[in-house]
């Protein structure tokens, strides 16, 4: 089928849980309207990371389990937030092109016994109907000639590639199965080809799942990877641990060694891949921390200390790191006698305004930090720090160690004023870890 010139009939400014999207609404000329949900600057020669997505109004809409649709969905937008240049195209071809009134008439028949290959077939459709030549008429004009498409369908990757669009990598989009969903996803692999493993352990109900520490790693490493040079901060990973009740320490500022070996080589792992690891001051009072990579091979990050009122000691182990020059982050109002002590015995001092508390401002730290380079940061805590990540939704990825211990003490994560306990994990994973569990994903904010 020849290629339609379409050209968005209007575009706006589309605020989303994700990010802060530009929509373009195209309609084809059979009157159907699609969306294209964009995010940066699409028109350069590198590859952008896009997702077609056809609609599905019982997944989309009303987060249906029968489909992993609204979850591939949301997780599209949120990667793309994350990297800060993408694309969804929103495709108006319900039930892979069958229409709504007959996928609920394919629902009939499954609940029947009907998979949903034979489904399709017995209402006399195809087992997949659908045509991406509008899909790649609006990459074109959105500028967008090569693509990495988030998806576990090669039909797509075939499709766009016979319509004249680059696509220079297939990037998973892996949604945990669930119970009613299970059977779904299988036929989806036997008899469509979508690339993507079904436990047969998904067919009970399931929360978080399985996964080993190369998934970690993977997981961590793809959006560092796919930060784009505009990007205005780093990609932020919130990396602590806690006990079995949620704490981080037994009395205040005084340390409490929680993980296990295992899982503080896991940590010293965790900082090797990151640019720059950030600590609060009451961190360094409490713990007089080197920051470095020490249990394992790898590069030092450079260490970040937040420190608004400038209290950071003279003595300090990290104004002696092997080969960092420790960073204080510090406001405006620092004591100039004292910042002139600091750097005077090799700290560097970055500046930046304060917030109506008097603290650092995170949000213009993090576009410091990104302007000197620092792609990815780790942030360890304690636990004001944490909360003020968290508070500002300012994380990316969240991995915790959890000891089998019991403490009774100080809390990880203080009060979240403006979300308080409306933050989840999308599609949780974790791992045992000699004695401890590990357990990491993005995070999701709920109002």
């Amino acid at each position: 089928m020849a290629i339609e010139h379409l050209s968005p009939q209007v575009a706006t400014r589309l605020p989303t849980k994700s990010g802060v999207f530009q929509i373009s609404l195209f309609r084809d000329r059979a009157g159907a309207d699609h969306v294209a949900l964009h995010l940066g600057n699409l028109s350069t020669r590198e590859p952008v990371l896009t997702r077609l997505h056809s609609e599905c109004f019982t997944g989309d809409v009303f987060g249906s389990r029968r489909c992993d649709c609204g979850e591939q969905l949301d997780e599209a937008l949120s990667r793309i937030a994350e990297v800060g240049r993408g694309v969804v195209l929103y495709l108006r071809q319900e039930g892979r092109g069958i229409g709504l009134l007959d996928k609920l008439k394919a629902y009939n028949l499954q609940d029947e016994g009907y998979d949903t290959v034979d489904a399709n077939l017995a209402l006399g459709h195809q087992a997949d109907g659908r045509d991406y030549s509008v899909a790649a008429d609006m990459l074109t004009s959105l500028g967008v000639s090569r693509v990495r498409l988030l998806t576990n369908n090669p039909a797509k990757v075939d499709a766009l590639r016979e319509l004249g669009i680059e696509v220079s990598e297939r990037v998973p989009l892996i949604i945990a199965a669930n119970a009613d969903n299970h059977q779904y996803l299988k036929t989806k692999v036997e008899r469509m080809h979508h690339m993507l493993e079904v436990s047969e352990s998904a067919a009970a109900p399931i929360s978080p799942t399985m996964g080993t520490l190369d998934d970690l790693f993977d997981f961590l490493s793809e959006s560092q990877r796919e930060a784009a040079p505009g990007t205005e901060r780093p990609v932020v990973t919130l990396s602590y641990a806690q006990s079995l009740d949620g704490c981080s320490a037994a009395v205040s500022d005084r340390p409490l060694a929680l993980s296990g070996n295992q899982s503080m080589r896991l940590t010293h792992r965790l900082r090797g891949s990151h640019d720059g690891i950030l600590v609060g001051i009451r961190t360094i009072f409490a713990d007089n921390p080197r920051l470095t990579v020490r249990l394992m091979e790898g590069c030092n990050p450079q260490p970040v200390i937040l420190d608004s009122r400038l209290r950071f000691p003279v003595d300090a182990a990290l104004l002696s790191h092997p080969d960092k020059k420790v960073w204080i982050a510090t406001t405006a109002l620092a004591d100039p006698e004292r910042a002139n002590r600091l750097e005077a015995q090799g700290a560097k001092l970055i500046r930046v305004e304060s917030n109506a508390q008097g603290q650092v401002d995170l949000e213009a730290l993090l576009r410091r930090l990104r302007a000197l380079n620092i792609r990815s940061l780790m942030v360890e805590g304690g636990g004001r720090v944490i909360t003020q990540f968290m508070h500002r939704q300012l994380v990316d990825q969240i991995v915790i160690t959890v000891a089998p211990v019991v403490v009774g003490g100080v809390r990880a994560v203080g009060q979240l004023p403006s979300i308080g306990p409306h933050l989840q994990l999308r599609n949780p994973r974790y791992t045992r870890l000699g004695p401890d569990m590990i357990v990491w994903g993005r995070p999701l904010w709920l109002d």
